[in-house]
């Protein structure tokens, strides 16, 4: 049995002047919501033995606030393949994950994060609705995969076990109202 944690970066500024969409910081808004997740994930008794995350610099500052609720976890492998990754990408750096990860913590962003949860869960569950309904910032998802190796992961071989967003946790990290 494999686990898979789909964690969606939190919030990014759009106020920042940098020059590039990979260098976009987390606003306020979204470190909350990423130290609350990590919060919660550990109070549920979620573990990680291999994290892997796209390097662009609002990853790196949800996993900080992600850590600041979570404590400590596994190293972390910066794959530039998860940045704006389509699923299918996605579904190659999780078969390519080391054999003997038990449970995996993949940190990127959206619309390859929602759409290979949607390739990998069959139809139908209010999880998975509930996913295909919208993955916001800083939402996880996590899945379970009955297989010995990662590279058996396919298209709709795996159970959705939890989708959490911020706002099912505090409802002041919902949409905003602009």
């Amino acid at each position: 049995m494999k686990t898979l944690t789909l964690l969606r970066h939190a919030k990014s500024s759009w106020d920042d002047t940098v020059q590039r969409d990979f260098d976009r910081p987390l606003n306020a808004k979204g470190r909350r919501a990423a130290a609350l997740m990590g919060r919660h994930l550990r109070n549920e008794g979620v573990t990680f033995d291999h994290l892997v995350a796209s390097p662009a610099v609002r990853v790196g500052e949800t996993l900080d606030g992600f850590t600041s609720g979570y404590g400590r976890l596994p190293a972390v492998v910066e794959d530039r393949r998860i940045y704006l990754a389509s699923a299918a990408t996605l579904l190659e750096v999780v078969q390519g994950l080391p054999a003997s990860t038990e449970a995996a913590l993949l940190v990127g962003h959206n619309p390859g994060l929602e759409d290979l949860v949607l390739m990998l869960v069959p139809d139908g569950g209010a999880p998975r609705d509930a996913v295909e309904e919208k993955y916001p910032t800083a939402s996880v998802a996590v899945m379970r995969f009955a297989v010995a190796d990662w590279t058996a992961v396919a298209a709709g071989g795996g159970e959705l076990v939890r989708f959490v967003r911020p706002r099912d946790l505090d409802p002041t990290l919902g949409p905003d109202a602009d």
